[in-house]
């Protein structure tokens, strides 16, 4: 069996006083989506935010994340970018004021090649609107642009939190499509909502109660027990777009973002 390209043991996060994240472990697989479930508050973002070295100063991290053998905790955001992890944030960050073609520069890693054939085959509306303004862009476009930053450099790993928040049916398809094709070559660690994503992309799912590990296992598994997506996520079912995240429990630790 393939060794996983992301190991997390033990992770615990505490931000101003609330501990957040309470020894929570689990693996990413080399190939493929792997989801990272839970009601809102039970730490999702900030197991992302922890991997990628973006927790505030005031936080507190320890235990262990590994990218194959390399530790990352020790490590700055922009080496782990600079050796092929990807992050793509929950509220796009995407530079109001720039263009798109230069939101797109700016991501560029240095001494390699820029993949703007790959990023314009995805995602050719970037491409049309490259002079104007991300700021102008809506909602779906943004994620378009968000996500594109991040496909212009080859990767090991890509964090992709909430992709489809927001956004209309017919944008939440595209997105799920684009994203289905970028795991072909790429694994992808992936907060989600929208349980019909989980359902097309998904094949492992780690879930998230209270800021620990609540259940780990295969993806469309866990999608066809009825009652333990009730009782974990607070939904009973799959279909349509229902979200995966419901009001947290009072036991659940508050996170800025979920």
């Amino acid at each position: 069996m393939s060794e996983p390209v992301l190991t997390v043991e033990d992770l615990s996060v505490r931000i101003a006083g609330l501990h957040i994240l309470q020894g929570v472990s689990f693996t990413v697989a080399p190939t493929g989506v792997t989801v990272l479930l839970g009601r809102n508050g039970v730490g999702k973002t900030t197991t992302l935010r922890a991997v990628v070295g973006l927790t505030p100063r005031s936080g507190e991290v320890r235990g262990t994340v590994r990218m194959g053998a390399r530790s990352l905790l020790s490590q700055r955001t922009h080496r782990l970018v600079r050796d092929g992890l990807g992050y793509v944030p929950e509220d796009r960050c995407v530079f109001a004021g720039l263009t798109v073609a230069e939101n797109l520069r700016l991501a560029e890693r240095r001494g390699t090649t820029a993949a703007y054939d790959r990023v314009f085959a995805l995602f050719p509306e970037l491409d049309r609107r490259s002079r104007q303004r991300a700021g102008s862009l809506s909602g779906g476009q943004q994620q378009m642009l968000a996500i594109g930053r991040v496909l212009l450099n080859d990767n090991r790993l890509l964090l992709v939190d909430e992709p489809t928040k927001g956004l209309a049916p017919k944008v939440v398809t595209e997105v799920a499509e684009v994203l289905e094709r970028v795991a072909e070559s790429v694994p992808v660690l992936l907060v989600e909502q929208n349980l019909a994503v989980v359902r097309r992309l998904a094949r492992d799912a780690v879930v998230l109660a209270a800021g620990r590990v609540a259940w780990a296992g295969d993806a469309q598994e866990l999608l066809l027990e009825t009652a333990l997506t009730r009782s974990l996520l607070g939904v009973g079912s799959v279909e349509g777009h229902q979200p995966a995240s419901q009001p947290a429990a009072a036991a659940s630790a508050p996170e800025d973002g979920n």
